[in-house]
């Protein structure tokens, strides 16, 4: 197995120190220790409860949930020292490939927990790390797309838009009758890719960053029609578009002063916090005028990986199958409104049941970034550009800095 960091430790104690904290082992009683990391917080509340349940069911196990914050930091820094936890649970993003290509995770392939999986989400994994093997089991699915407030269409006599002509000619009719067609929300850098990802993955696709890697393309010839229409988007948001935050567009959207908000699942629940009774709908960013082209941008939002270093690998799959049981997965995509990537676990709130089509004939794109390494520095470039408007140097940036990122790994 290759490893990050030295081997070499000085001194008995620092040994017995690290062997007592990385996770896996057995207590006084004979009872196995599994230590469970996630990168959630949000996520935290609904894996206690799963946890102390599965404690409960299994007398023999016990499972302590971790989850620090800026938890990815901390993976990597812990994996760095081979202080690796038992059971991990992070997105299926550069992290997680960077993470896999190390070999520091079991491996799965073929393994009866992938069995009730649609093998599409497993294929995201294998798509994202380059690898053949299968290092981690998908859990749990976002979506990404259009929140849309359903009193104000209804009001001003709106429908779904189903190409990207309907939804601009949606957007004039919303200004028009001087109602806020889009909240964007881009003084945090990272709501701006957002749409970047929607159209990305439709009029581009996933297939480019395999191309990338092997140098046959460029963010240049490629994204030059994805750069075009998110510039395009900003004539329909209001009069401060990168003064408002993440948390100022939940608020203002609950409140509603917006027809449209170019979000994520994850932003449905920040809402109903503001506004409990609000009628919210969710339709995929239809980005090609081919209503057919049009697909929606979900990816693995928690998948669940197993070191190959834990000294229970059997107990830690116990857990993940308990995870994976339907009632199980059922209760976290309810409380975290999320997608089930276990076969016949669905999402049943009404603000999702436009996306449910998409996913049921498979017509979902992977989120675009988590193809880009994260050296690359994509939000923080996405802002400026949308700053600036200035389309060949910032897909001329992507470009150069993917390259520096590519020449350093290869080194």
């Amino acid at each position: 197995m290759r490893k990050w960091g030295s081997a070499c430790l000085a001194g008995l104690l620092i040994i017995l120190t690290l062997a007592a904290c990385s996770g896996g082992g057995n207590n006084a009683s004979g009872v196995v220790e599994l230590e469970f990391f996630q990168n959630k917080p949000e996520a935290k509340g609904t894996f206690d409860k799963l946890v102390a349940k599965f404690n409960e069911e299994h007398p023999n196990i016990h499972v302590s949930q971790v989850n620090p914050p800026d938890a990815e930091t901390v993976l990597k820094t812990r994996v760095v020292k081979d202080d690796i936890p038992d059971i991990i649970g992070l997105g299926a993003t550069d992290t997680y490939s960077l993470l896999a290509q190390s070999e520091i995770f079991l491996n799965l392939t073929n393994d009866p927990l992938l069995q009730n999986i649609d093998p599409k989400y497993v294929q995201m994994l294998t798509d994202v790390t380059g690898m053949q093997e299968v290092t981690g089991v998908p859990f749990a699915l976002n979506a990404s797309g259009v929140i849309y407030n359903k009193e104000i269409f209804q009001k001003l006599g709106l429908s779904v838009p189903k190409t990207w002509d309907e939804l601009i000619a949606t957007a004039k009719k919303a200004k028009e009758a001087d109602v806020i067609p889009f909240y964007f929300t881009y003084k945090d850098d990272w709501q701006t890719n957002l749409p970047f990802n929607d159209m990305g993955g439709t009029l581009v696709g996933i297939d480019f960053y395999k191309e990338r890697r092997e140098n046959k393309t460029t963010f240049l010839s490629a994204y030059q029609e994805v750069a075009k229409k998110q510039l395009e988007l900003l004539n329909y948001g209001h009069s401060d578009n990168f003064g408002k935050s993440y948390a100022d567009g939940n608020r203002a959207f609950g409140n509603g002063e917006a027809a449209m908000y170019i979000q994520g699942s994850w932003a449905i629940s920040e809402i109903r916090k503001v506004n409990p009774d609000i009628d919210l709908g969710f339709f995929p960013l239809p980005a090609s005028n081919d209503e057919a082209q049009n697909k929606l941008t979900a990816g693995v939002d928690t998948l669940l990986a197993i070191s190959n270093q834990t000294e229970h690998p059997e107990e830690a799959k116990q857990f993940i199958a308990f995870l994976l049981q339907p009632e199980n997965s059922q209760q976290y995509i309810n409380e975290q409104n999320l997608f089930s990537a276990v076969d016949g676990v669905q999402q049943k709130d009404e603000s999702v049941t436009g996306l449910l089509p998409y996913f049921e004939q498979g017509k979902i794109v992977d989120f675009v970034d988590h193809y880009i390494p994260s050296a690359v520095q994509l939000n923080p470039n996405v802002q400026a550009f949308l700053q600036n408007k200035d389309i060949d140097a910032f897909l001329g940036t992507l470009d150069k800095e993917w390259d520096k990122v590519a020449a350093r790994r290869a080194s």
